[in-house]
């Protein structure tokens, strides 16, 4: 998947665009990353940006997965009243 069109490349268009994106989606976004800079084929200011990318959607993912979290516990609460 070239990056312009996967959540990596969303990554540079702000936060709105990567909170739209399916956590599912950036996970494989941040998979391939992580291949081509661990392919070692990458120069390296492609892999600065790579890196940059790769650690908005960590970001990203980390806020997902916290608000999620909080819905559930919030869901669990009322399930004890």
């Amino acid at each position: 998947m070239d990056e312009g069109n996967s959540a990596a490349g969303a990554s540079g268009a702000g936060k709105e665009a990567l909170s739209e994106i399916p956590v599912e989606t950036l996970l494989k976004s941040l998979e391939e990353i992580l291949q081509k800079l661990e392919s070692g084929d990458t120069p390296l200011e492609e892999s600065f940006r790579l890196y940059e990318g790769g650690m908005r959607l960590v970001k990203e993912i980390n806020a997902k997965i916290d608000r999620i979290e909080k819905k559930m516990i919030t869901l669990d609460g009322e399930d004890h009243e």
